[in-house]
């Protein structure tokens, strides 16, 4: 009885037909591949929403019609003392996600305009090329 595993091996993905029937490894490089340097600051961006603190006051922020807050206006909402709010919003500016201006006594932060979209357009982008990578060719 043949192995059912050593089939499934030698007949998988990256399997070279002229190596006598034995599995080898092939560099899965795409189309497209994220570049290094791209990865990690996207991943920096994703830590940064990876709070859920830091998701509200993106949506505390992106809501408020002015399309700016204050710092002042984010403690009572969060129900965080403000040293740990002015630490997310210092996480969120330094990810790109939010911009800061000083006014004053005050900072107000907005969002960075089209950062959100580039964050999306990057993953669909890099997800469409691979799931029709992965897809069988019929």
């Amino acid at each position: 009885m043949a192995n059912p595993m050593a089939t499934a091996v030698g007949e998988g993905l990256g399997a070279d037909p002229s190596a006598n029937g034995t599995a080898g490894c092939v560099p899965a490089t795409g189309l497209n591949p994220l570049p290094a340097h791209e990865a990690e600051e996207l991943a920096a961006r994703f830590k940064a929403l990876a709070d859920p603190s830091r998701l509200r006051i993106l949506s505390i922020v992106a809501s408020n019609s002015a399309a700016e807050t204050c710092v002042c206006d984010l403690s009572e909402p969060l129900e965080l003392g403000q040293p740990t709010v002015s630490h997310h919003l210092k996480v969120l500016v330094e990810a790109g996600l939010l911009s800061r201006e000083k006014r004053g006594v005050w900072a107000y932060y907005s969002l960075v305009p089209g950062a959100m979209e580039r964050l999306a357009e990057t993953l669909t982008t890099h997800a469409t090329e691979y799931s029709s990578e992965a897809s069988p060719q019929r």
